[in-house]
């Protein structure tokens, strides 16, 4: 390895990275604050820099380059991060760069088509764009020499070496075990959760989100910035730039509360990977199960237990006196953790979710095996919701349109949603060996169980697998009980069963 080989990888990760911070702040903006009239000329040029991306990305003689680091090279992080470089670009690099930019104004079309879609509650608006985003994976997967199926090449690009035949292992389980409990869990009596749903100007909303919770989370503006938009998300361009959205409700008070607890989660993973591994591929989480772990560890086993409130709900009372003046902490503790048999993923509680995300799955799965077409996909969608969950969505945008992942052909993603809630099960039991976590709620110290993440789970970036960290962290590898456990015995008590 000589000093020229390493200047040239140094001086090619510097121009992905910039490529990649300017695809970022305009994906940013587009989901965010941008004008929908200016929506065909942006994206005509999104798609251009995504084409000169792919090109440097992509480029032989990088490759030929990254095998000589992967193999070569002495420091265990500079191989790493070749192999990790070199693994992911062998899965693109026939794609035809004409096509990839194709692709890009694809992804674009149906993200506006989803968007309008939505208004209306039209899914036939949708669905060409979600039939071209199939084909597009389709044609993309073709192009890998992989041996693989179709759908376990999309299930490890969100989580490596995740298969369908360990994600039935995983959804059997949770099928086998919480869909009879939460038949009973429905049998039980109702925990009264109407004034959770009373008007609350948004405004005073966001207020209170800006001056309490924020603060609170030790959301630094230094480093974060909050917005709005429809579908909230959380992206980054490095470790001190890191952007969370979320939505007001009127007649949803904690909706926005909640969806920021969650993507400020995403916010500490990204912020407190080590610095080192900046502008390199291993600056980010390992993988979307992992990611999904630090947002809903967050957003449940911390935001929905009684010291986090015993901390944030005085001042909540504070701001909406006539709506909860006279509601208890307890009643309000109650209420926030009720399960209702719901149509709204990210608005279900935890004990309906990994059934929401087991519905995805296995449409996912149909779609990819061809089972199940995308006309009348919206029949399907509801009449799995009445199998599993018992609910009927009276509209589109209650049902197949409620998500935006689809319209970026991101399939595979849903899945890592309910595991990344398993690992977190797993990360909390280990957590509250370590340290007392409900007193550092109490006391206004969040940033206490934010430090434990960072020192066993975020400061690794995507340095060692899932699996890895996982045994770093707890001891002991994925253990999807944890999970189940911890739903049984939360809602065990809180219903009295």
């Amino acid at each position: 390895m000589t000093d020229e080989q390493l200047k040239q990888y140094n001086d090619w990760k510097f121009r992905l990275s910039a490529y990649e911070m300017a695809l970022g702040l305009i994906g940013i903006d587009k989901l965010t604050v941008a004008p929908p009239a200016g929506a065909a000329y942006r994206d005509e040029r999104t798609a251009f820099l995504s084409g000169e991306h792919f090109s440097i990305y992509t480029d032989p003689a990088n490759l030929e380059l990254l095998k000589v680091l992967k193999e070569e090279v002495e420091d265990e992080d500079i191989r790493k991060e070749a192999d990790t470089y070199y693994r992911d670009i062998m899965k693109i690099v026939s794609i035809p760069k004409a096509e990839y930019v194709a692709f890009q104004r694809a992804t674009d079309a149906s993200y506006d088509a989803w968007i309008e879609a939505k208004q209306t509650n039209e899914y036939k608006r949708f669905e060409p764009h979600l039939k071209s985003m199939i084909e597009w994976r389709r044609k993309f997967c073709s192009y890998r020499n992989s041996e693989l199926s179709l759908y376990d090449q999309l299930l490890d690009n969100y989580e490596p070496g995740m298969t369908q035949e360990a994600y039935d292992v995983f959804f059997n389980r949770i099928r086998e075990r919480l869909v009879p409990f939460i038949d009973r869990v429905s049998e039980a009596d109702a925990i009264e959760d109407a004034f959770l749903f009373q008007s609350c100007d948004t405004v005073l909303q966001k207020k209170w989100t800006e001056n309490v919770l924020l603060p609170y989370l030790r959301f630094d503006p230094d480093w974060g910035y909050q917005n709005e938009t429809e579908h909230p998300f959380t992206s980054w361009t490095c470790e001190n730039d890191c952007r969370t959205t979320t939505k007001y409700l009127e007649n949803n008070v904690v909706s926005s509360i909640f969806s920021t607890i969650h993507e400020t989660g995403h916010a500490w993973y990204e912020h407190n990977i080590d610095p080192k591994y900046d502008g390199t591929i291993l600056s980010t989480g390992v993988s979307s199960g992992m990611h999904e772990s630090q947002s809903r560890f967050c957003e449940n086993y911390l935001g929905r237990s009684l010291p986090f409130w015993e901390a944030n709900y005085p001042s909540l009372q504070k701001q909406f006196p006539k709506q909860f003046g006279s509601v208890s902490l307890l009643q309000f503790m109650n209420a926030v953790n009720a399960s209702h048999r719901s149509l709204i993923r990210t608005e279900a509680d935890e004990l309906t979710y990994p059934i929401h995300i087991l519905i995805r799955y296995e449409i996912e799965k149909g779609l990819f095996n061809g089972s199940i077409s995308t006309e009348q996909l919206d029949r399907t969608w509801d009449e799995m919701y009445q199998k599993y969950l018992g609910v009927h969505a009276s509209t589109a945008s209650e049902g197949i349109l409620q998500d935006v992942h689809w319209s970026d052909g991101s399939f595979g993603y849903f899945p890592t949603y309910a595991l990344g809630s398993a690992f977190a099960a797993q990360f909390y039991s280990a957590m509250r060996r370590d340290i007392d976590v409900d007193e550092a709620l109490r006391s206004n110290r969040y940033i206490d169980c934010i430090h434990w993440l960072k020192e066993h789970v975020q400061k690794y970036g995507a340095r060692y697998s899932a699996d890895e960290i996982l045994r770093r962290a707890t001891g002991e590898s994925f253990n999807p009980d944890y999970y189940i456990d911890y739903l049984i015995d939360k809602y065990s008590r809180l219903y009295q069963l």
